[in-house]
């Protein structure tokens, strides 16, 4: 059951692992660490990171699997799923958000300097529409090598 619609920026906190149902769906599993940082009271630098567990299906599993890396910035626009609440070994009560990707933009390089694209631009995928394109043009059907990108922080949505 879905909630709400998400979108998150950051970073991958592992490389993604893809897998299949017994029915042969794809599936990728990764995490996206969100950081803040601010100046408390007493001017200390303060920072909290929130992580987000996120799958992606059909296509788009193919293709963060084949783009991302640990470290890759993405901007993942999803539903959010039922919380997961649990116990851990200390008898503390934890919870986490579980995010399925409708669309995943690559933003900037891999961590190792490469383009995600060859060419310097982001890159968008949407998982419903099949398409694989720039940041400014998600919506492209263009092969996914083929595809010119060419976007800008302007094009962040916040």
């Amino acid at each position: 059951m879905s909630y709400q619609q998400i979108t998150v920026v950051g970073h991958l906190g592992r490389d993604p692992e893809m897998r299949y149902t017994p029915t042969g769906v794809p599936v990728t599993s990764f995490s996206v660490a969100v950081s803040r940082t601010w100046n408390d009271q007493n001017g200390q630098r303060q920072e909290k990171t929130t992580w987000f567990r996120v799958s992606a299906w059909r296509k788009l599993a193919e293709t963060v699997s084949q783009y991302c890396v640990k470290g890759s910035l993405v901007l993942v626009t999803g539903e959010i799923d039922e919380p997961r609440i649990w116990t851990d070994k200390d008898g503390n009560a934890r919870s986490s958000l579980e995010i399925t990707a409708q669309n995943v933009r690559f933003l900037g390089s891999r961590p190792d300097g490469s383009r995600a694209d060859g060419d310097g631009g982001e890159r968008s995928y949407e998982g419903s529409g099949g398409s694989y394109g720039n940041a400014n043009n998600s919506s492209a059907n263009t092969s996914a090598g083929g595809a010119s990108g060419g976007g800008s922080d302007e094009d962040i949505p916040f």
